[in-house]
C-alpha cells in the first residue's frame, strides 16, 4: 500500500489531481493551501499528503483510493474514450489526474453490472487480480428464457473441473459452484476471470447468457450501493484509506 512520507508540496497537488507541476505555483501563490493550519506557497516544502489542507479541506483521499463501483450497463471498464461510456465518468473529475491513474480490478464487459474495484494503489491491483490468490466472485446469470431450461447435471459439470470453453483449449475451466436459482437463472462463483468467461461457460453447455450481474469480489459485497454510485472499501488488511 501507499506508504505516507513528506513529499514536494507541488508533487503532491500534481499527484492527487489538483494541478500540473507547474500550475501549482499559481495555486500556491493564491493563499489556498496551508500545511497543519499555516499558509504554504512554496511548491519545494515538503509535507506528508494527510497534512496539506486546500480552501481549509482535507485533500481528497490523500492516502489513496480503493473503491467499489457498482458499474451499469453500457459502461466499459477502460481509459479508452472510444469504447463508449467509461466506468471512470462516474467518479471525481480530478481523479482522471492522480498520478498513478486509478485503474479497475477485474474488469467487466460493457453489458454486465455489478460490483468493480478501483484504486491508485498498484499493489492492491497485482494482489486482487492475481491468479494465484484465488479470489472467489459471484456472478448472477440470467439466460435466454427461450432456451433450453437448466438441468442439474450442469451443478456437477461446472463443479468437475473438466469444461473447456472451446474444444482446442488445453486447460479446463477451474471447478466452479453453480446453484440453480430458476429455469433459466443461476448464481455462479468462480476464481478464476478468462474472457467473458461466464458467458463461454454457459455458451459451451448450450445456454445463452442475456444478463449478467456481479454482486461479489471476494471479500467485496456490493450490498445496497445504488447502480453508478460507488463506496470507499477497507483495504484487505482491514485498514481504510
Amino acid at each position: 500500500m501507499k506508504q505516507q512520507i513528506s513529499l514536494r508540496l507541488d508533487r503532491i497537488l500534481s499527484n492527487l489531481g489538483y494541478a500540473t507541476r507547474s500550475t501549482a505555483r499559481a495555486l500556491l501563490s493564491s493563499g489556498r493551501v496551508s500545511i497543519q493550519g499555516k499558509p504554504a506557497t512554496n511548491g519545494a516544502c515538503k509535507a506528508r499528503p494527510e497534512e496539506v489542507l486546500l480552501d481549509g479541506q482535507p485533500l481528497d483521499h490523500p492516502a489513496g483510493i480503493f473503491i467499489m463501483l457498482h458499474k451499469p450497463a453500457g459502461y466499459v471498464c477502460s481509459h479508452e474514450a472510444g469504447e463508449g461510456a467509461l466506468i471512470y465518468d462516474l467518479l471525481p473529475d480530478h481523479w482522471r489526474r492522480r498520478t498513478p491513474v486509478p485503474t479497475s480490478i477485474g474488469r467487466l464487459d460493457k453489458d454486465t453490472t455489478g460490483i468493480v474495484l478501483v484504486t491508485d494503489m498498484m499493489p492492491l491491483v497485482h494482489q486482487l487480480a492475481s491468479p494465484k490468490h484465488d479470489i472467489e466472485k459471484l456472478y448472477h446469470v440470467s439466460l435466454d428464457p427461450v432456451g433450453p431450461a437448466l438441468e442439474d447435471r450442469l451443478v456437477e459439470k461446472f463443479a468437475a473441473g473438466t469444461l473447456r470453453l472451446d474444444p482446442k483449449d488445453e486447460k479446463p475451466c477451474l471447478p466452479a459452484r453453480l446453484v440453480l436459482t430458476g429455469i433459466h437463472t443461476a448464481d455462479l462463483t468462480l476464481s478464476e476471470g478468462r474472457f467473458h468467461q461466464v458467458k463461454r461457460m454457459f455458451a459451451a453447455c448450450g445456454y445463452t447468457v442475456v444478463a449478467l450481474h456481479r454482486s461479489r469480489f471476494g471479500a467485496y459485497d456490493l450490498g445496497d450501493i445504488p447502480e453508478g454510485q460507488w463506496r470507499d472499501c477497507p483495504l484487505p488488511d482491514g485498514r481504510i484509506t
